[in-house]
């Protein structure tokens, strides 16, 4: 009960449960993008963390328990693209709690034990109805909940190396769905800061975006169509990046927060495209 009105009260007024400190510091050291913030990123990501798990319900699936240390390793992962980000309408925060707003149309996290097969359903441009498996690590829904694969999450500490993250892949998707209409799509374009690099208007800072975001798509697009087509190098991300503008931004998000050397390498056009979104001060 108690728990239960910790989490309808305003932030300013909770006292919520502190994150242990041993439990902390084992979260960090499972996972080296974690460990790599300062001092004070990593403070900041642990008060996100402490009211995340206020605000969040955890549900496991097929016998699956969810404990304080996969809840806190879940939420650790999903506040990391908040810890410097501008407001929901553009604005600068003073308080950082406030960049929760972004994840506020939604309170359920189920988490499955491993990856699950959704049964999809699609129509071609001749009225044909195709049904298709889908095999998921995540998925995120506009106003909805959000699913993760426990052994996806598990392995975010080794898997950073090739730059995959399902947690921040999932809640990116949130980010590129905030804001959306009903029955509309994500379209990796989320809602930009004021000023976004320097542009003078909403419309000339998401046409900055679209454009950047566009060439860097097309050249991955080929990248991973000489790879399929002419046996080719592969990239170094996953090909499902290829699939659609949001799939790309939310896959390419994920190097961009565990493995950021590799990523400035591989995509020196976007670095400066997510620094402005993500951490709009380290431009200044």
């Amino acid at each position: 009960m108690i728990d239960l009105i910790q989490r309808w009260l305003p932030r300013a007024l909770r006292r919520p449960t502190p994150v242990p400190d041993p439990l902390w510091r084992r979260t960090l050291a499972e996972h080296p993008f974690l460990a790599a913030l300062d001092a004070s990123a990593q403070a900041r990501l642990r008060a996100l963390c402490t009211h995340f798990l206020v605000e969040k319900e955890f549900h496991g699936a097929n016998g699956l328990v969810v404990t304080d240390a996969m809840a806190l390793a879940i939420a650790a992962q999903a506040c990391l693209p908040l810890l410097h980000m501008h407001g929901t309408s553009g604005e600068r925060v003073r308080d950082p709690l406030k960049l929760l707003d972004w994840y506020g149309d939604f309170v359920g996290i189920v988490v499955q034990p491993g990856a699950v097969v959704a049964r999809r359903k699609t129509t071609d441009r001749a009225g044909v109805v195709h049904h298709y498996d889908e095999v998921l690590a995540g998925e995120a829904m506009d106003r909805g909940p959000l699913m993760l694969s426990w052994e996806d999450v598990a392995n975010a500490g080794e898997r950073a190396q090739h730059g995959h993250n399902v947690v921040v892949h999932e809640f990116v998707h949130k980010l590129d769905m905030h804001g959306m209409q009903m029955g509309d799509a994500p379209d990796g374009a989320p809602p930009l800061p004021r000023s976004f690099m320097g542009t003078r208007s909403r419309a000339e800072a998401r046409s900055v975006w679209r454009q950047t975001m566009q060439a860097s798509y097309d050249r991955f697009c080929e990248a991973v169509a000489m790879a399929e087509r002419f046996g080719g190098e592969p990239p170094w991300l996953d090909d499902y990046a290829a699939r659609d503008a949001a799939e790309f931004f939310a896959v390419t998000c994920e190097a961009y927060f565990v493995n950021r050397p590799r990523f400035a390498a591989e995509f020196p056009e976007l670095l400066p495209l997510y620094d402005g979104f993500f951490d709009p001060d380290r431009q200044r």
